[in-house]
């Protein structure tokens, strides 16, 4: 695994999305994870739409892919540890022939995905887990010693709410002792909370004692959210800065449904610059973000 340097990068936006809007049902509780594993030519092909939109930058389809979440589509105990296993490596290759076949020099991030998108039933935006550091450091970790042995670039722990998950994930980053970014999920409105209301300088202070964090920062909330949340990690950190916020819309976990929001805030090729004037090295999209609306913040980070 390679350390990559961080200029300005343009990210993806959202694979799930963008593997609906080629015809595949996400709608299960593996999400993107079931089409790796049924069909993983459709991931390969995912990933080469965002590169022809002009993405530096392809994270890998392992977010949801956990043992606790195969145990609970089915999979057979004795099977879920290898299956668990080929599927995040599969998820890694799959990236990697994506740039091969595209003919782009990529950066391969492999997404550590939260406990809330395993067991904790889509609790990635509260963190209200009940667990402590130690056991959720414990939860993380075969997941992270496998991407670490990859192709992957860096390991991205994305979508993450909650300070203890933080100091784990932190933890078990620097024991791996490979790159890594972090990116958090932030509380609506708070202008620089932390899902579950930790100071968004307390995410910037561990981030910054970790030997394996490269870069901070926040995805998966509306534009204005993620935007207040660079700002505020902006105050505290002289790392690099990463954003992807989603479509603006709220994920109803119970229904598995995306919610319109209220009041529509400010889209995402229309805040390129404020993010780029933010300090933001690496911008994108996470979900419902498509490769048209990547394409369009490529051009404006090349004309910035």
């Amino acid at each position: 695994m390679t350390d990559p340097v961080l200029p300005r990068l343009v990210l993806d936006g959202g694979l799930g999305t963008r593997l609906a809007d080629r015809g595949n049902d996400i709608t299960g509780s593996l999400w993107s994870a079931q089409i790796l594993r049924e069909d993983p030519d459709e991931v390969v092909a995912a990933h080469r739409d965002f590169f022809a939109a002009g993405a530096d930058v392809a994270t890998t389809c392992s977010y949801e892919v956990t043992a606790d979440g195969l145990l609970a589509a089915g999979v057979a105990a004795s099977e879920v540890d290898d299956l668990t296993e080929s599927l995040l490596r599969r998820s890694v290759r799959s990236a990697v022939d994506a740039a091969q076949q595209a003919g782009v020099d990529a950066v391969i991030a492999a997404s550590v995905g939260p406990y809330g998108a395993g067991p904790g039933q889509g609790t990635e935006y509260d963190g209200d887990y009940g667990l402590t550091t130690a056991e959720l450091a414990a939860w993380h970790r075969r997941r992270i010693d496998v991407l670490a042995d990859t192709e992957a670039d860096v390991l991205l722990a994305e979508t993450v709410p909650s300070i203890r998950e933080v100091e784990a994930l932190a933890g078990e980053l620097d024991r791996a002792g490979v790159p890594a970014l972090l990116s958090v999920t932030v509380v609506p409105g708070s202008r620089g909370l932390l899902s579950d209301g930790t100071d968004l300088r307390e995410v910037a202070a561990i981030a910054a004692a970790s030997s394996a964090i490269r870069a901070v920062g926040v995805n998966c909330g509306s534009v204005g959210d993620v935007l207040a949340g660079v700002r505020r990690l902006a105050e505290c950190t002289d790392l690099p800065l990463l954003a992807y916020p989603n479509s603006g819309e709220r994920w109803d976990h119970v229904n598995r449904v995306w919610v319109p929001r209220e009041t529509a805030g400010p889209g995402l090729i229309d805040s390129v610059t404020d993010f780029l004037d933010a300090g933001v090295h690496l911008l994108g999209g996470c979900c419902r973000v498509t490769p048209r609306e990547i394409t369009a913040v490529r051009d404006r980070v090349l004309a910035y």
